[in-house]
């Protein structure tokens, strides 16, 4: 698996999606710039094929409202729209969150944004929705939940690397199956950084704090 933590921003999909097409041995283009608007992978067995693309998202930091269903914390909804930053030329054509608030909210810019009604899936039943995924062509976005995301990237014969931690929120696998070949992983880290056993909530460097008043 190929692991990239990049800046800026924009150029961090790019760079992945090039890695994973010179893996593949496949050609990738990306519209005018350093994005990726929508594979043209040639593959030598299968010319013309395009694989499926999927890419996976824990969803955003939560609020501790103490409730069952918590919608997103400030911190999440900065790095919700990180995301949609970063996916606004992937050419996403499918949306799939969980039934929780907080995989729905992480979607939700982006589904609005390209006019697509996220679709439901049962994180306890991620074998059949890796077999629906990997079927269906396009591009993927998959928001879950620390547990069942790297779950889903090894369903979908890919590898997740170590699991997610309690307070890392800024990976993004992007896994690549073309038609009759093995799919390739790649993960890359976006938004906030994780750095382990720590919690930032609100930090980020392109927000100021508002200043302490003066007591």
């Amino acid at each position: 698996m190929v692991k990239i933590q990049l800046r800026p921003i924009r150029c961090r999909l790019a760079t992945a999606l090039s890695l994973a097409a010179a893996t593949l041995g496949s050609t990738i283009g990306f519209a005018g710039q350093a994005h990726a608007s929508g594979f043209q992978a040639e593959r030598v067995q299968n010319a013309g094929a395009e694989p499926v693309v999927v890419y996976l998202v824990r969803h955003a930091e939560r609020a501790e409202d103490g409730s069952d269903d918590p919608p997103l914390a400030l911190a999440g909804q900065i790095r919700t729209q990180v995301l949609r930053h970063l996916l606004a030329q992937a050419g996403v054509t499918h949306v799939h969150t969980t039934e929780w608030q907080r995989t729905r909210d992480t979607a939700r810019p982006i589904a609005e944004d390209i006019g697509l009604e996220p679709r439901i899936y049962d994180p306890e039943e991620l074998e059949m929705f890796a077999s629906t995924l990997s079927a269906t062509p396009g591009h993927h976005l998959v928001v879950g939940h620390s547990n069942t995301t790297p779950m889903l990237v090894e369903a979908l014969g890919g590898g997740a690397s170590e699991p997610i931690q309690e307070f890392e929120y800024d990976r993004l696998y992007i896994v690549v199956i073309p038609p009759g070949q093995q799919p390739v992983t790649t993960m890359l880290r976006f938004g906030e950084p994780y750095v382990e056993g720590q919690d930032f909530g609100l930090r980020a460097p392109w927000i100021r704090r508002p200043r302490e008043p003066s007591r």
